[in-house]
């Protein structure tokens, strides 16, 4: 992991306006933006035409192409996550769009914390209810995100969110709970 304060100084330079902190970031960050990468893929299917590092490369793109004020890492990997996950839905949607007759199968939230290489996952309709959760407990869909989609341990995702390893737990059981009766319905 590297050092919060240097990420943090090219995130507030690249804030104010500096593009050539964009670009004195990404060798700062780019080992631990795959290790995020691969935990987005090794959740998704082994068919997709995406590996760890056109996925890094495609979200970073999209990151730079937004104006978005960022302050500290935390928000840098929570918004890099996210912009993955985006990816990815998306590819699965054009994957199993209706004329192609995709075939998807139900996720299991209960085998998270567990590699899944082997299920695939409806990425859209998981999409669909992280987003409905978002709405109303945005923490417990971060948490959700963090785990199912960037592999990150309770602990981790209590040290990137700064609460504690009992508080992510318990929203992290919350929110599961909540997409495994949304999915099923």
């Amino acid at each position: 992991m590297t050092p919060a304060g240097e990420v943090t100084r090219l995130l507030v330079r690249w804030s104010d306006g500096d593009r050539s902190a964009a670009d004195e970031l990404i060798p700062v960050v780019y080992s631990e933006l795959r290790r995020l990468a691969f935990g987005h893929l090794r959740r998704n299917r082994p068919d997709t035409y995406l590996q760890a590092t056109s996925l890094v490369h495609e979200a970073y793109l999209r990151m730079v192409n937004q104006n978005v004020s960022l302050e500290n890492r935390a928000q840098f990997f929570g918004l890099a996550s996210k912009l993955m996950r985006n990816i990815l839905v998306d590819a699965a949607r054009r994957r199993h769009a209706g004329k192609r007759g995709g075939d998807l199968q139900r996720l299991s939230l209960s085998k998270a914390d567990q590699a899944m290489a082997q299920e695939e996952i409806d990425l859209p309709a998981l999409d669909d209810a992280l987003n409905e959760l978002e709405a109303g407990w945005p923490r417990q869909a971060r948490i959700v995100e963090m785990k199912f989609f960037g592999g990150l341990t309770i602990e981790e995702a209590a040290m990137v969110l700064g609460i504690s390893h009992a508080t992510v737990e318990r929203e992290w059981n919350f929110a599961r709970a909540w997409l495994r009766r949304k999915l099923s319905s």
